[in-house]
């Protein structure tokens, strides 16, 4: 079945994608970033701040924005990089992944352009697959070498999750891991909580975590479940209320109903070789959760007996 390709209100292309039992996603071509995703009920999970500029050169804020060549500040360049701040491509070619030629799936390219290459001198070619299924999204990122030298780059999906009370939300995985914070000038601590709360701002750069982190909303009865492979680190943000009052393309009280829970490669730069491919892979699935009467052990899910 051909692409479902839209535009919107705005002029801006998208993929709408469905499968059979209700769910949807939406995907711009701007940014190659989800920003969309709604489960059989038409509940939407992830968060996109009312206040979001969805056309360039503004990155969007809310979906799933892809962070290339570099993660945050680390770096000379632009924050978080250019790629989610360029329109990307239908890619025709996604070898050697199959083609996916259904409405359940699409394929994006962004390839380096002389606008880049003057800022960052690197040829490269950043594909990224996203695939819809009943309760799961799963994005494949993939970035090859095209230049003649080995570069190097540090990468982040960033994923805006939809919470009911940030406040009633935790993280479990990342316990008695080592990580970076940011509000600390990076400096590294290691987590002693059983699990991550919220009372305040947040952004840390978790470092060597395990595949699978979950993300439990108790409010909504809801336990996101995020596995990832090739990305080792995991950010996770909030910016209370007073960064949110700061930031110009977010609510003042959009803070409460939101949570970042990102897969990233930030510790260790990834090194490709000319002609090199690295690959990623992210699963967002999400399970019903009765955590505060027992009926769920977020432990079980992060062991994958959900």
């Amino acid at each position: 079945m051909p692409l479902n390709l839209v535009h919107a209100s705005d002029g801006s292309p998208r993929v709408l994608l469905t499968e059979p039992s209700g769910s949807s996603a939406e995907v711009l071509l701007y940014g190659g970033q989800v920003v969309s995703w709604k489960n059989d009920r038409r509940e939407e999970l992830l968060f996109m701040s009312t206040k979001a500029i969805l056309k360039p050169p503004k990155a969007i804020r809310g979906g799933i924005p892809v962070c290339f060549h570099q993660f945050g500040n680390l770096g000379s360049l632009e924050q978080h990089g250019f790629a989610r701040n360029r329109v990307w491509s239908l890619d025709s070619d996604p070898s050697p992944l199959a083609s996916a030629d259904n409405q359940s799936s699409v394929d994006l390219i962004l390839k380096s352009t002389e606008e880049d290459l003057k800022t960052w001198p690197r040829g490269f070619e950043l594909r990224l697959r996203v695939s819809l299924s009943a309760g799961k999204l799963t994005l494949i990122p993939r970035v090859r070498n095209t230049d003649s030298k080995a570069f190097s780059f540090t990468f982040a999906l960033t994923n805006y999750l939809s919470v009911s009370d940030i406040s009633e939300v935790r993280v479990e995985g990342l316990e008695t891991l080592d990580y970076l914070d940011n509000l600390m000038r990076r400096e590294r601590f290691t987590e002693q909580a059983d699990a991550i709360t919220f009372d305040g701002e947040m952004d840390r750069v978790y470092l060597s975590t395990p595949t699978k982190i979950a993300v439990i909303d108790h409010e909504k009865k809801r336990t996101f479940v995020l596995l990832k492979h090739g990305m080792p680190d995991a950010v996770v943000w909030n910016p209370w209320d007073k960064r949110a009052k700061a930031l110009s393309d977010m609510g003042d009280e959009e803070y409460k109903t939101m949570l970042c829970v990102d897969s990233a490669a930030v510790e260790t730069p990834i090194v490709l070789k000319p002609s090199e491919e690295w690959r990623g892979r992210q699963e967002l699935s999400t399970v019903s959760s009765s955590y505060c009467s027992g009926q769920l052990d977020p432990r079980k899910v992060l062991r994958g007996f959900h």
